[in-house]
């Protein structure tokens, strides 16, 4: 039996991918694109049963000699630990909101398959045909929930149902998919009427699901958002590989919301004198001379950011390796939460990273915000963190490259860059700069608004808004609303999604913290100039919090 992290770390993937289709897909491993995972619950204890066996393997291996391979195993018994750790708490009973569950990841699967060819389409039409089955796994998972009285808060009840009407409606991507096959070139009628036959059954299973949802559990769903403090703690470390004290985390998060609340209230003054903050953000959103009139002009926008970013910064504050020079700009299929979302490209690189849009409407766009965006989910945000650790196949593990990372190493990277971006002068109209404070704003309204509402914290005496009063859902939102210069629909489904994520919203702002002060650190120390701190951060892998810090002033 081998005793080499590395090689371990390649057969673990291997049995990840087949325990697990839809995440090899995810991945960009090919030979599971057919199949989908079992989310029964008998599915669901068979795997932990086998990555009980995998973390013996790992927990056996004697010491390493090497940094790189005490990394790997870590990086792998940790990543083991994770996994089990949800098992345990039988988090897959309970594992649906309005954003990051299997409700939403069996439909965007599809996004992320190869549909140029014959045997692409075969595995469309394939998985298609097992859109009935895996929900209904999944029901029954959540079933078991259900009877245990471990209950999902009926609001991502409501939410879901929401979605599963539109994968279940006439502008499905279900339907989108049968369509795309005609657009294909693909010369087989056969199979063309196999995918449009399998896209109405995966359209009727979502039907169905969100009946018995709506039906059989939302009558019984707990009415109560947050989830207490034993599991708030739990899921911190899930999503930052670090516990920070909530309560102070809590009380920083509102120093950050009146400082940003102070530089946005200055900088619209310098747009629109008398003005507030709130008033020109609406201006921004509702002028059209400000924004893309389509969806064309709007993807194209920022696929130019991307390309502009990248010549224009490689070589001066990153080095970019040539696979990840090409990023994708796409509209992400209907029926999603509003928002952004960026895809890694696949371990060989076939597919190139992708930032995808879930664009309201045909237009037009409003782009004061968007430009802090692009720069976030795309270059040097996720793509460039996100494509360096896949292509570090020397150093990282297999595991650590495609399937590991935390929240908080990942988004509080991507956070770190709109700062730094503006640093280096990237937004260069007032409205940009507008729109990335307001970006700034919104992820401290999250510290906020996420460790309050699930630990039933106090809104303290002084604060910007809502001072000395309780939390409520209409109080986050009027406060994403008024801070974050939201619509009122996005700043609904943002609400509704860290009520629904514990934990997953601090991320942003807490792991953006660590990195600042990692920075500040780095340079105290004098260890060399801004390129090469990012160089030691990204050449790291996304790692815990707690590990980053270790790992960068080594």
């Amino acid at each position: 039996m081998t005793t080499d992290p590395f090689a371990l770390s390649d057969a673990l993937v291997d049995e990840l991918a087949a325990l697990r289709p839809m995440q090899a897909t995810f991945m960009g491993i090919p030979g599971h694109d057919h199949r989908w995972d079992d989310l029964s619950p008998e599915g669901v204890a068979r795997a932990a049963s086998t990555l009980r066996t995998w973390r013996e393997r790992f927990a056996a291996l004697p010491p390493q000699p090497d940094r790189w391979a005490r990394l790997a195993a870590h990086v792998a018994l940790d990543w083991l630990d994770q996994d089990l750790a949800a098992f345990d708490h039988g988090d897959h009973r309970v594992d649906l909101n309005h954003l990051a569950s299997p409700f939403q990841s069996v439909r965007m699967v599809f996004d992320s398959m190869e549909t140029a060819s014959v045997a692409g389409w075969a595995a469309v039409a394939a998985r298609l045909e097992g859109v009935p089955a895996v929900l209904e796994g999944y029901r029954r998972s959540l079933a078991e929930g259900l009877d245990r009285g471990q209950l999902v808060a009926a609001r991502q009840l409501r939410a879901a149902v929401e979605q599963g009407r539109a994968n279940q409606g006439e502008r499905s991507s279900f339907r989108g998919l049968a369509a795309g096959f005609a657009r294909s070139g693909v010369d087989d009628p056969a199979l063309g009427a196999r995918v449009e036959a399998a896209a109405e059954r995966a359209c009727a299973a979502y039907g169905s699901l969100s009946d018995w949802l709506e039906g059989a559990y939302l009558p019984r769903a707990k009415a109560e958002d947050g989830v207490g403090r034993a599991r708030y703690l739990r899921e911190m470390r899930r999503f930052l590989g670090s516990t920070p004290d909530p309560e102070e985390t809590y009380a920083w998060g509102w120093t950050e919301v009146r400082r940003i609340h102070d530089e946005m209230t200055a900088l619209a003054s310098s747009i629109a004198p008398g003005s507030s903050a709130a008033e020109v953000m609406a201006m921004l959103r509702a002028d059209p001379s400000r924004a893309a009139p389509d969806r064309a002009s709007f993807l194209a926008a920022m696929s130019e950011r991307q390309a502009r970013a990248l010549a224009e910064l490689d070589g001066k504050h990153f080095d970019v390796p040539d696979a990840i020079r090409r990023v994708d700009v796409k509209a992400a299929p209907d029926g999603g939460a509003p928002g952004a979302y960026y895809l890694p490209p696949s371990e060989d690189f076939s597919r190139p990273g992708t930032v995808w849009y879930s664009l309201q409407g045909d237009g037009p766009f409003a782009l004061w915000d968007e430009v802090s965006t692009a720069y976030h989910e795309g270059f040097p945000g996720h793509h460039l963190q996100c494509g360096i650790q896949v292509s570090l196949t020397e150093n990282l593990s297999r595991l650590h490259r495609v399937a590991y990372g935390y929240s908080g190493y990942a988004e509080g990277w991507a956070l770190y860059v709109e700062q730094l971006m503006r640093e280096l002068g990237y937004y260069e109209k007032p409205e940009y700069e507008l729109g990335m404070l307001a970006n700034q704003m919104m992820r401290a309204c999250r510290v906020v608004i996420d460790i309050g509402s699930h630990l039933d914290l106090p809104i303290p005496v002084g604060a910007v808004m809502h001072a000395g009063q309780t939390w409520t859902f209409e109080r986050a939102v009027a406060m994403m609303e008024t801070l974050g210069g939201m619509p009122r629909e996005n700043a609904e489904s943002e609400v509704t999604r860290y009520l629904g994520w514990p934990a997953q919203a601090i991320s942003y702002k807490v792991g953006q913290r660590a990195m600042l002060a990692l920075r500040d650190d780095w340079v105290r120390a004098g260890k060399g100039p801004l390129k090469e701190f990012h160089a030691r951060v990204l050449a790291c892998g996304n790692v815990s919090l707690d590990l980053l810090r270790e790992l960068v002033l080594a």
